[in-house]
């Protein structure tokens, strides 16, 4: 992928996002803000924090169960790991699976960008199976990272973000912190690892 199909794809993707935000009656901003919603703000896009990548697959993957932002559980098998470089330092990040017969993955995230420019409790990628380039590794594109649903609104649920998947680094790509429309400026449909209670 170019430069420019890759910008042009990250860009029309963003917009079709502001537009399910925004429109859609299943989107997470509540009722009485969409009318005011002008977009999500986001870093700029950065092709150095878009990897392609080998899957370590673990050999018996593990199901853990993982707490939710409203005390509840949900299990995931840990799947495998990607190992990628950022400015010369390497990081790992585990990838799961609801199941094992399905070829998608959910690599949720925190970074050193929390609480300040980012969500604090993290962000997720799902990385679906045309994420893949034709020698088979995956596309870890950070650009794409994107806020749960209860970034939004308290009344839906999230999985929180493992400790194992915690990076001391900043991530400076992808959505930024949502705060509502009357205290912001404003710059995939969306998908959900959060459902409303």
């Amino acid at each position: 992928m170019t430069d420019d199909s890759w910008r042009t794809a990250l860009h029309q993707h963003r917009e079709q996002k502001d537009r399910y935000l925004a429109h859609d009656r299943h989107s997470p901003i509540p009722p009485d803000q969409r009318e005011s919603f002008d977009g999500l703000d986001y870093f700029d896009p950065d092709s150095d924090l878009r990897f392609e990548l080998e899957l370590h697959v673990y050999d018996d993957p593990e199901t853990i169960t993982i707490g939710t932002s409203t005390e509840g559980e949900r299990d995931y098998l840990v799947w495998g790991e990607f190992a990628f470089e950022i400015a010369g330092e390497t990081y790992t990040l585990d990838a799961y699976r609801t199941s094992p017969d399905e070829d998608r993955l959910w690599v949720p995230f925190r970074d050193e960008t929390n609480t300040n420019e980012t969500y604090g409790a993290g962000r997720y990628l799902d990385l679906e199976a045309e994420d893949r380039t034709d020698d088979g590794r995956w596309v870890l594109d950070f650009n794409y990272a994107y806020n749960p649903f209860c970034a939004y609104s308290p009344r839906f649920e999230c999985p929180l973000v493992p400790m194992e998947n915690w990076l001391q680094v900043r991530i400076e790509a992808g959505e930024m912190d949502y705060t509502g429309p009357t205290e912001r400026g404003g710059d995939h449909g969306a998908h959900g690892h959060g459902h409303a209670d």
